[in-house]
């Protein structure tokens, strides 16, 4: 097993994984734009759709999710720029509710839907993608993200977790969602500790001082799987609302970048970021300021990462 033996620099590539939008020209072109900008890993994110939050079939196997060959294209696409993978298979729903409500009675209830038929589901979605994860050689796997009702099924995590062990060798992790951190109760199953860091620009340092502990606690490594903020007026305060109105602005989330690293570069436990995001068809630099999504290319916060990750590339993290 690897250790995170140096600042994780890392963006997210590929969301949402629309199939047939991995493995072209296109997505060749924005993922050397990506490596440009100093990043030394990156997290592959892909969806399979269930139905509703209350399905329990999840056909990971079929479209809109990435076909087997198109992920395995972005593994090797990823490795031959010099990154370390993390394999981030991800669960949504085609109604358009948000993940976190995937949920189901506490206790198994005969004829309603079930958390152990999901988890069965589930466990055949996330070990296929620890298959691939493993036999391609990616550092990380990322077992779930942003589950926030399903967290508290700790029974049928660790059961997931040993039997993904069986199967991939790498590191392990969870991305908890903002303000998860200190709810989840299994993080000694994995070998980092990671959320999502959506944090308010002028937040930081308390929910910062309250992971700590979290941290502190597990003694695990510990990584920002997503963080970032839109291009637009107004984000800074909300970043993790995509919809927010407000017209393009790259001095807002130039600003977001600064002081978020800034607050971060202080605790060093934490051990570096997979920024959201970087898209498989990249927009035109040229068309960089009237874009207000997440992704830094061409905008005022590119540069500022490419410096920032250039020197963070070289600190240490904690064991």
């Amino acid at each position: 097993m690897t250790v995170l033996d140096a600042a994780v620099c890392g963006m997210t590539w590929g969301w949402t994984g629309v199939r047939g939008t991995w493995a072209t020209p296109a997505a060749a072109s924005s993922m050397r734009a990506m490596a440009e900008h100093a990043v030394t890993w990156t997290a592959l994110s892909y969806a399979a759709v269930q139905d509703t939050a209350f399905s329990t079939e999840i056909p990971f196997d079929r479209a809109p999710t990435v076909t087997d060959d198109e992920i395995v294209w972005a593994i090797r696409e990823a490795k031959a720029l010099g990154l370390k993978v993390c394999l981030k298979p991800v669960v949504n729903v085609a109604d358009g509710t948000w993940r976190a409500h995937i949920g189901f009675f506490d206790w198994d209830v005969p004829g309603e839907p079930s958390w152990t038929q999901w988890f069965a589901s589930y466990r055949d979605f996330l070990l296929h993608a620890a298959r691939l994860a493993e036999a391609e050689g990616c550092e990380m796997l990322c077992i779930g993200c942003e589950m926030v009702r399903a967290d508290g099924q700790e029974a049928h995590w660790r059961a997931l977790i040993a039997d993904i062990r069986e199967v991939y060798s790498g590191l392990l992790t969870y991305n908890c969602d903002k303000y998860q951190e200190d709810r989840v109760t299994w993080w000694d199953a994995v070998d980092v500790v990671s959320s999502s860091g959506y944090y308010p620009i002028d937040r930081w340092e308390e929910n910062l001082d309250r992971i700590q502990r979290v941290v502190e606690h597990a003694q695990r490594p510990f990584v920002f799987l997503e963080a970032g903020c839109p291009s637009r007026e107004g984000s800074p305060a909300r970043p993790n609302d995509w919809s927010l109105p407000g017209a393009p602005s790259g001095a807002a989330q130039l600003a977001y970048y600064e002081a978020m690293f800034d607050a971060c570069a202080r605790r060093d436990w934490v051990g570096g970021f997979f920024l959201w995001d970087w898209p498989p068809h990249l927009y035109d630099a040229a068309d960089a300021a009237a874009n207000d999504d997440y992704c830094p290319f061409g905008k005022p916060a590119g540069e500022f990462l490419r410096e920032t990750y250039a020197a963070l590339s070289t600190k240490e993290t904690p064991r």
